[in-house]
């Protein structure tokens, strides 16, 4: 019988890389982890690592017990869910992973309304950038991710992970609101010349903001980079920056910048994503509820 911990070991290798990176996430040391993949070399009969520069590699025999223990992990999870959710009650640590326009306007109501209904569901809150989070839900790191996704640009898909629309919201063009020549802007087209803030190159948002520019006939002066939006509206705000920002940033307050909507009125989604085999559990199925619920407070 071949030992599941060493299985995940060698999946995890397939996930991250490294000995090293293994070694960190599963809170081991690589000597460790390294040993536990030499015998389970001797369980199987067969090489599964070799050596490529600093680097080690999968052997396709590896890539096959990786593609079962997937499989296998998958049902486990798939087992303990099935069990907790017998229990009804949500309980134990929650790991979950959010945006940070999402953390702002949603988690203070959802994180309420848990504390109140699931006093025994211990949440932790992570904020990471959606193209990241489900990589890491996916890799088990966190239980539910809150994500989104632009018209025009899809996140990553992982095949073991669901996809639960959870809102949308307005994505409109931000301009100082006095005291600066940009105030002046009102379309995309004419900020051809103004100086931009957008988030770091490889987010939805950044790939939607440089689209816009561009279909408008221009590429944009992105002088300033941040994915703290709280950082962008004050660029904004004084005079120094335009912006393409949602909707949901301005819940519960005033905008403090001019906003005008943009051609198309062109709306974001904003969706979690849990492993299908944990899907059903109680945790993940109070955090959603208590999301929905938040929204249908604070409507977008």
């Amino acid at each position: 019988m071949l030992d599941v911990r060493r299985l995940r070991l060698l999946r995890e290798l397939q996930l991250r890389g490294t000995l090293a990176s293994v070694a960190a996430a599963l809170h081991q040391s690589p000597s460790s982890v390294s040993q536990q993949l030499s015998l389970l070399e001797q369980e199987v009969g067969v090489q599964l690592l070799r050596k490529v520069g600093r680097r080690v590699q999968l052997t396709p025999q590896a890539e096959i017990l990786v593609e079962h223990t997937s499989a296998v992990l998958e049902r486990l999870e798939q087992a303990e869910s099935d069990l907790a959710a017998s229990l009804a009650e949500a309980t134990g640590t929650f790991r979950l992973a959010v945006f940070q326009s999402a953390a702002l306007a949603l988690m203070p109501t959802t994180l309420s309304i848990l504390e109140a209904e699931h006093p025994r569901l211990r949440v932790t809150m992570t904020q990471r950038e959606p193209e990241s989070a489900l990589h890491e839900t996916w890799a088990r790191e966190f239980d539910l991710v809150i994500a989104e996704k632009y018209p025009g640009h899809s996140p990553p898909w992982h095949a073991e992970l669901d996809a639960v629309d959870l809102t949308t919201d307005e994505v409109r063009l931000a301009v100082p609101p006095s005291g600066s020549p940009l105030r002046e802007i009102t379309t995309i087209a004419q900020a051809a010349d103004a100086p931009w803030v957008m988030e770091p190159p490889g987010v939805a948002s950044r790939h939607f903001a440089e689209q816009a520019c561009r279909l408008a006939g221009f590429e944009p002066d992105v002088r300033y980079e941040t994915a703290d939006l709280q950082a962008q509206v004050s660029l904004i705000e004084s005079g120094h920056a335009v912006a393409l920002l949602p909707d949901l940033l301005w819940l519960n307050r005033e905008p403090p910048v001019a906003l005008h909507d943009l051609e198309g009125r062109p709306r974001r989604t904003i969706f979690t994503s849990a492993r299908r085999a944990s899907a059903q559990s109680p945790g993940v199925v109070a955090t959603r509820r208590a999301l929905s619920r938040a929204v249908a407070a604070h409507p977008a």
